[in-house]
């Protein structure tokens, strides 16, 4: 029973991350907002609300390790497994601005959890705790990466706009009326709340009734299946030879899952890490810089076959370790 409200709370996650999405878009495209901008917070932001809503909830309801876990194993998944799968399908190609930007800012974004999560370590403190100023820092973060990127994001703007002009006709064609697409929306909020509901208690229920810390299920089951959003996503890309979609997608969804999601909750409610240890803030660390390993120390910027079956193998032998710890 645990298991099956587990898949119908990650169903109305997903499905309501789908409307909310599309509703705030075609709401966006009404008012006339950029598409740049609509591309840059909605999409981006969609992808990423099943993380914020399962974190936060988990937050709200005194489950810090299942909230600072799903981020860790989101991160991990969506760099090691998503990136690893699209790599195999095509050739991931790294532009300029993902060398200068954005993989800086994810690897930022890990460094910062490491420092903040690892107080023990560091001697700042007696136990391992990202506090309420912490958050409001990492929402500080977020707010700078927004700043910049979309300073420096006219150039990605053009081509863009191209690329959606390419289906003008038939966006026309499947234009909602408002008042369904301000339903879209509430139905989708309603899906991500009730979703986000079921699915922590019956994922908190099976990690007891298995016997294992709520990190691990956090870490692989529930990380798993609120990164499904980024996977379709990119694995669609893919096919259809959008390769900077499917990697803008992946980084940028670990820079909001890190700055922004963790950043809400433990504003919210402080989070302890628990059975989260530095080893596992230093994996997802390891992570993000051997994706820009992969995009920089090679004549061709970009990630082919080989890297991504090494992502995918390293990915299996952290979760390996996960389990049997």
């Amino acid at each position: 029973m645990n298991i099956l409200l587990l898949i119908v709370g990650l169903a109305l996650i997903v499905g309501g991350a789908n409307f909310l999405t599309e509703g705030a878009s075609g709401i966006a495209k009404r008012m006339r907002v950029s598409e740049f901008v609509i591309g840059l917070t909605i999409v981006g932001f969609g992808t990423s609300m099943p993380e914020l809503v399962v974190s936060l909830f988990a937050a709200i309801k005194g489950h810090s390790e299942m909230a600072i876990g799903n981020v860790v194993g989101s991160n991990m998944f969506n760099t090691m497994v998503i990136l690893g799968i699209t790599a195999m399908i095509r050739s991931v190609e790294f532009s300029k601005n993902n060398l200068t930007r954005d993989l800086p800012f994810a690897a930022l974004a890990s460094v910062v959890l490491v420092v903040m999560g690892c107080d023990v370590l560091t001697g700042s403190g007696e136990a391992d705790v990202i506090t309420r100023g912490e958050g409001m820092v990492l929402l500080c973060f977020f707010a700078v990466f927004m700043v910049y990127t979309f300073l420096t994001g006219h150039d990605e703007e053009a081509s863009y706009r191209e690329a959606l002009e390419e289906g003008a006709e038939a966006v026309e064609e499947k234009r909602k009326h408002v008042w369904l697409l301000v339903l879209m929306v509430v139905a989708g909020l309603a899906g991500l709340i009730f979703g986000g509901e079921m699915f922590i208690g019956s994922a908190t229920k099976l990690a007891l009734s298995l016997g294992v810390s709520e990190s691990v299920i956090a870490v692989t089951l529930v990380a798993g299946g609120t990164s499904l959003p980024e996977l379709a996503t990119s694995v669609v890309a893919m096919i259809k030879g959008k390769g900077d979609l499917a990697l803008g997608n992946i980084v940028g969804s670990n820079i909001f899952n890190i700055f922004l999601i963790l950043g809400v909750s433990a504003t919210v409610s402080p989070l302890t890490m628990g059975d989260i240890m530095p080893a596992d803030l230093f994996a997802l660390l390891g992570s993000s810089l051997m994706m820009f390993v992969f995009a920089a120390s090679f004549r061709r910027r970009a990630m082919d076959k080989p890297e991504g079956i090494i992502s995918l193998l390293v990915y299996a032998a952290y979760v390996w370790w996960v389990v049997v710890r």
